[in-house]
């Protein structure tokens, strides 16, 4: 029996998918932040997830 192929380990996994539709103007301040900041769309939104969590916590 073939053994599984492994990924890279990691200390974050990220097991769930999330697909949403957004806006042109969405798109666009997505794509030149992640140009700015040197990222990639992921990390893009987890930071933006990040701001909303603070938001919560202000409640």
């Amino acid at each position: 029996m073939p053994s599984k192929k492994m990924g890279r380990p990691t200390d974050n996994p990220r097991p769930h998918k999330l697909n949403v539709r957004i806006n042109d103007e969405s798109k666009q301040i997505l794509e030149e932040y992640c140009l700015q900041t040197s990222i990639n769309k992921t990390e893009a939104v987890e930071r933006g997830i990040k701001k909303l969590e603070d938001d919560l916590t202000k409640k």
